[in-house]
């Protein structure tokens, strides 16, 4: 296997996703009962057997490094290691202006290591994907970057950054920003090749790249932006279709899968995606794992069988030190050490480490952070102007969303 470091970019603000990263960096976002959004990047990377990995952090990145640094060690004996890497000033006293010039202010990164290719990646998308046949197509292309796409419909071109390719070859002829106007693929002329933000490059492109944007005055220092355009000027990107990416244990229905949980509403809706019958995400595939730490909570219990109350959860993910107790769980991911109680009532809703709702209290369609206390009687995501009454996020599509230790006044 050709010598590879790879580099994951976490160092976003995340502000679309407030108030769920109002004391956390985006990608140690809470996600699907007992993960982190990063741990998804990390998996497909340690699935691979990419085991030299550096996470460049920036906002609020204690709840991120720590979670790294609890969770994801490696053998120091062989030399892995997944490593945290907050910004460091290197080159004077800022922050990254963009990706690239985090990549270009984390140079010292590349020199220690002496790759023959970087992997770059992004840390808040949800899906599996082996990059080890993302890098073998690019290792024989000979190309300078090679950029994953995902095919999207025609009609949401003007959300992606949208690439043109020979078809034959699969060179870059053109990357555009949210066109208005896309080009469909030849052979599917309704759908374009939306990019990842996921690239492999080569080390000597990479390197002379973010050096030639970080002396433009005029740049914005963006991968997508500014150095994978100057690339397909220079005749030296070619793209990976994601389409051809086949992960072990991987079901035909979710072939393909792949969500940016950039807003609150498409965060909520990849948390629905995983409570049907037939998951479109399949969280129990056990050949390619999606990795994280597990603290030592007992097992779930539901408790309650009485003609008046019974503690049930239905089509719902329930985690590890959950209890059920009199509570009606339904269409719901229900983290750690959550609590329904008596006559309460969860639908369609999302709640976070140790929230606790009280009892006859009605929680529907709605995102409740790490340690919200319901209390009894109240009702959340009824009446959408009681909500926004009580100051609570409602979304564009009318989900409640609670911030970490937010209070809630008694019903």
């Amino acid at each position: 296997m050709a010598k590879v470091l790879s580099i994951v970019l976490a160092g976003g603000a995340g502000n679309r996703l407030m108030p769920l990263t109002a004391d956390r960096a985006k990608p140690a976002v809470p996600f699907g009962g007992t993960y982190r959004l990063v741990d998804f990047v990390l998996s497909n990377l340690a699935n691979a057997g990419f085991l030299h990995i550096v996470v460049l952090t920036q906002y609020k990145n204690h709840s991120l490094d720590r979670h790294i640094s609890l969770t994801w060690r490696m053998s120091t004996i062989l030399g892995n290691y997944v490593s945290p890497v907050p910004a460091q000033q290197r080159v004077g006293p800022r922050w990254f202006a963009g990706s690239a010039d985090a990549i270009f202010q984390n140079l010292n990164l590349i020199g220690d290591e002496r790759p023959e290719h970087v992997i770059v990646f992004g840390a808040d998308h949800v899906y599996r994907m082996d990059p080890r046949q993302m890098l073998d197509q690019h290792v024989a292309s000979g190309a300078g970057v090679t950029v994953a796409a995902i095919r999207q419909p025609i009609s949401q071109a003007d959300q992606f950054g949208v690439i043109e390719a020979d078809q034959e070859t699969q060179r870059i002829t053109a990357f555009r920003e949210k066109p208005k106007d896309a080009v469909g693929l030849p052979d599917a002329p309704d759908q374009i090749y939306a990019s990842m933000g996921n690239y492999i490059f080569t080390t000597e492109a990479l390197i002379d790249s973010v050096k030639a944007d970080n002396a433009d005055q005029t740049s914005k220092h963006d991968l997508g932006g500014d150095i994978i355009p100057a690339l397909v000027r220079s005749e030296d990107a070619f793209v990976y279709d994601f389409a051809q990416n086949v992960v072990p244990g991987t079901t035909e229905q979710e072939q393909g899968y792949w969500r940016d949980v950039g807003t609150l509403d498409s965060f909520y809706e990849a948390n629905m995606d995983l409570v049907s019958i037939n998951p479109v995400f399949n969280l129990y595939n056990y050949d390619w794992p999606i990795l994280t730490q597990n603290p030592p909570y007992p097992p779930a219990k539901f408790v309650f069988n009485a003609d008046d109350r019974t503690g049930v959860a239905l089509d719902s993910i329930v985690a590890h030190g959950a209890i059920i107790s009199g509570g009606h769980v339904e269409r719901s991911v229900i983290s750690p050490l959550v609590r329904v109680n008596s006559w309460a009532e969860v639908t369609d809703s999302v709640l976070m480490d140790g929230v606790q709702v009280g009892r006859h209290a009605v929680v529907r369609r709605a995102i409740l952070d790490k340690n919200v206390q319901v209390p009894e009687g109240v009702r959340i995501g009824v009446d959408r102007e009681e909500d926004e009454a009580r100051g609570f996020t409602v979304s564009k599509d009318g989900v409640v969303v609670l911030g970490k230790d937010q209070k809630i006044p008694p019903a």
